[in-house]
């Protein structure tokens, strides 16, 4: 990087003025915007907590503004120091409000912020939907189809099976007469029909509330735009009538074709990548390229996100710079992101992206992160302003923590980086080699450091590789930006020149697909979490920056309580829990852990989403906690479900007592409560508790996440026989089987071939009888008994009957570990037979 003579540049070594502030007067009277601004996006998350009306909050406006008017007309007479008369009962109050030690400035500044929290509150209430007869959304869930009329008002989102339109409403037609209404509406059609922006369109159809369920909500997604009426199923027939905005018509016309001739002179799979990088259409992606890109950490780089934006933007700086010089290039940088955003359609979330990276290069080139701050707090408060269920938007969330990583971390990683490097090096060569660091590593990990907490919570996964895949493919990226989108211009004007520099460009996307498939093909590359709690995230951002802004005071705090001793102790801690924790993680695979618990069946599911799923327990508490203790999370030691499959003593002896350390969420129960008496005593315990209990019918079961479900296929007195599939892994648990239970399944022939079968009974002959398992055909067999069982199990029937399959026993191996992808399998054992 080169030195600059310019003081808004300079280095925090180099000027006082533009040092993160470290005390708490900096940060109130050099950032009073940022306060007022995060004022004012607190009120929103107040307000949607809160319910009041929005006349009340403006009555609390108005009641702060009286508040800091006396507090601007009185401080300079209860401050001693302003030199003023005071009178003494002043002077007296002013002491014991120790006003005399907070500056005038900060309580005035106090006070400004209640009034911009108050405002921030009556803005969400007053952008809450008002549904109303004039309002589509009035119409949701009649029992009966409607004829809706409107206006589309972007580009069909075309899918492989659906076509989505969006429709500004002008008319509902229920029937009996045809009225006039308002609102926007999402309809979900076939595909195959061809529709353009500003078409009149009448659509068919019974208007729905969105759905939404505990894992993602349809309903707020979409009433983030202003949509609150869905309808599903839907028949579309366009009207020989136009509506829409001329600008809008020409901008989105520019865009089908610029659509088209990118799949005219690029081959897929790069003229999809292309499309989704230049246009923001990246649905002609396979959806296991889509994925290899979330796996790596660069799907930043097809999404047209605040994320992929704001490391463009550090791009153009750094090609722009070289070529222009600083100012200059700022100027063509600007012009770039305005370019690129004109030509991906200028819509809502792309303008709001391009803004906030535009935003972070603004505050680079200003030099000071406080001016930086400031901006990007108002900024999130101004988008606020417009809607206020911004700051619930993902993208948003996104666009925000990547800013202001750039802000915050970029410029001292870079300058880093040249420290350490000429250490072994002259300053000159320590620069050169810092500047290339600081494009293609740098800007991508201090954008990565704010937005991984972000993309955990809300993706319950982080990718492993990121940090080594983004400096691969980085570099290429303004070669793919700018030849291909030069191929284009070329197309646009005259097709076979577009075809020459496709062939130009072609390379470049080519080499991003290929190493993005390397890597996600790296063993371990994403490590999946799961449910990621927000109280994680909160003390992240806490603990960030409070290093980043009181760096000082925290070193300070930590030299006088840490003994080395101490430190030592502290960090070895912190990295058993943390591996302990990673290898607790969930991979994205199904998992079947058959314990080691005697002659009883204990199975332990571990589901792709990082669920876990006990069936049956055994007869002994301490083998049981043991076993759940080294598996499940230190940190979340409580079972998602526990499926009672059979309620004989030897098979749920040790629940009574396990299940107070390990409590689950939720019970499936198959048996008779009376078969023995620990199921009585679990049955009681059960019933003292806030579970929900649900009894297990054949046709019944679980989700286990991503298409993996637990089936119950049978049911009796002495439990249930249970199927676990998942793609094309099948695996039964018969612990529950009846006699009666060959007949309802056909002695097996209703199932068909397994990939895993337990053994029932620990191979008690009348419940595995050579049919059985010849007709299953399972690939292989687990049997669950103890070494020396005093019954004589297994059956040598039951074992002749499993030759010529792969067995595996448990008083030889300890406990089995079943291990799928849905596609592939892997097993795992405690120890090798002797």
């Amino acid at each position: 990087m080169q030195p600059s003579n310019d003081p808004a540049t300079k280095s925090p070594s180099d000027d006082a003025t533009t040092r993160l502030p470290n005390h708490p007067t900096n940060l109130t009277t050099r950032l009073p915007l940022l306060w007022l601004s995060f004022a004012f996006l607190v009120g929103i998350l107040l307000a949607k907590q809160v319910q009041l009306s929005s006349s009340i909050w403006l009555i609390l406006a108005g009641v702060a503004l009286a508040l800091a008017v006396l507090v601007r007309l009185l401080l300079p007479r209860l401050n001693p120091s302003a030199g003023s008369p005071v009178p003494a009962a002043l002077a007296q109050a002013g002491q014991s409000l120790q006003l005399s030690n907070l500056p005038p400035s900060n309580l005035f500044l106090i006070t400004l912020s209640l009034i911009t929290c108050f405002l921030g509150a009556a803005r969400y209430q007053s952008a809450q939907p008002k549904i109303t007869p004039d309002s589509i959304a009035w119409y949701n869930d009649r029992q009966y189809d409607l004829l809706v009329t409107g206006v589309l008002t972007e580009l069909p989102d075309v899918r492989d099976t659906y076509t989505n339109l969006r429709l500004r409403v002008q008319s509902v037609d229920t029937g009996d007469q045809s009225l006039p209404v308002h609102g926007l509406i999402l309809a979900r059609i076939l595909p195959g029909q061809t529709f353009h922006y500003g078409d009149v369109i009448r659509l068919r159809g019974r208007l729905k509330t969105p759905p939404e369920n505990e894992d993602f909500s349809y309903r707020d997604y979409l009433a983030r735009q202003g949509i609150h009426a869905y309808m599903p199923s839907a028949e579309a027939t366009r009207l020989p009538f136009r509506g829409g905005n001329p600008i809008a018509a020409a901008i989105y016309t520019l865009k089908e074709r610029s659509l088209a001739v990118i799949y005219h002179i690029f081959p897929d799979p790069e003229a999809s990548l292309l499309a989704g990088i230049l246009l923001g259409v990246e649905t002609g992606l396979p959806p296991d390229l889509q994925q290899a890109f979330k796996n790596t950490g660069t799907a930043h780089i097809i999404a047209i996100s605040g994320f992929n934006i704001t490391i463009i933007a550090a791009l153009f700086v750094a090609v722009f710079n070289r070529l222009l010089g600083t100012r200059r290039g700022a100027l063509a940088a600007v012009i770039g992101i305005a370019v690129y955003t004109i030509l991906v359609g200028a819509d809502a979330a792309v303008v709001r992206a391009a803004f906030m990276g535009g935003l972070a290069l603004f505050a680079r080139q200003v030099g000071r992160r406080q001016d930086g701050l400031n901006t990007l707090a108002f900024v999130a408060a101004l988008m606020s302003v417009i809607n206020p269920h911004t700051l619930w938007d993902i993208g948003f969330q996104l666009s925000f923590a990547a800013t202001l990583g750039l802000i915050l971390y970029a410029e001292p990683f870079s300058q880093l980086a040249v420290k350490l490097i000429s250490r072994f090096s002259s300053l000159e060569i320590a620069q050169k080699i810092g500047q290339p660091l600081s494009e293609f590593v740098f800007f991508t990990l201090a954008a990565q450091l704010t937005t991984l907490p972000i993309m955990a919570y809300h993706f319950g996964r982080i990718s492993l590789v990121a940090l080594i895949a983004n400096p691969f493919i980085l570099p290429a990226q303004p070669a793919v930006m700018l030849l291909g989108g030069l191929a284009l211009l070329l197309g646009l004007v005259y097709l076979p020149l577009g075809q020459l520099a496709a062939w130009l460009a072609w390379p470049f996307p080519a080499y991003t697909i290929r190493i993005v498939e390397l890597f996600d093909r790296l063993p371990h590359g994403v490590l999946i979490l799961g449910d990621f709690s927000l109280l994680f995230v909160i003390l992240f951002y806490a603990v960030l920056l409070s290093l980043t802004f009181a760096r000082g005071r925290v070193k300070a705090t930590l030299r006088a309580t840490l003994t080395p001793a101490a430190s030592l102790s502290t960090l070895a801690l912190i990295t058993f829990l943390t591996w302990r924790a990673i290898f607790a993680a969930p991979d994205g695979r199904l998992r079947l852990t058959f314990l080691d618990v005697g002659s009883a069946d204990a199975v332990l599911i571990q589901t792709p989403t990082g669920r876990c799923v006990l069936v049956n327990g055994g007869p002994s508490p301490a083998r049981l906690s043991d076993a759940l203790g080294r598996r499940l999370s230190p940190f979340d030691r409580k079972l998602d479900y526990l499926v009672i499959a059979s309620t004989q003593e030897d098979q749920v002896g040790a629940l009574p007592r396990t299940l107070e350390r390990f409590p689950p969420r939720a019970v499936l129960w198959a048996g008779m409560v009376e078969s023995s008496y620990s199921a009585r005593q679990l049955d009681k315990w059960l019933a003292n508790q806030s579970f929900t209990l649900t009894r297990a019918v054949p046709g019944s079961g679980l989700d286990l996440g991503q298409g993996a479900r637990l089936t119950v296929l049978a049911t009796g007195p002495r439990g249930a026989v249970l199927l676990v599939e998942w793609k094309g892994f099948r695996a039964l648990l018969p612990i529950g089987m009846n006699f009666d239970t060959f007949a309802e399944l056909n002695n097996g022939q209703s199932i068909g071939p397994l990939t895993v079968l337990l053994l029932a009974d620990s191979g008690y002959t009348p419940v595995n009888p050579p049919e059985w398992i010849a007709n299953l055909q399972p690939q292989v067999v687990i049997l669950s008994v103890a070494a020396g069982d005093p019954h004589g199990l297994p059956a040598q029937a039951v074992l002749d009957a499993a030759q010529g399959f792969t067995l595996l026993r448990t008083d030889r191996y300890g406990w089995i570990r079943v291990t799928t992808d849905g596609e592939q399998m892997w097993v795992e054992v405690e120890k090798k037979d002797d």
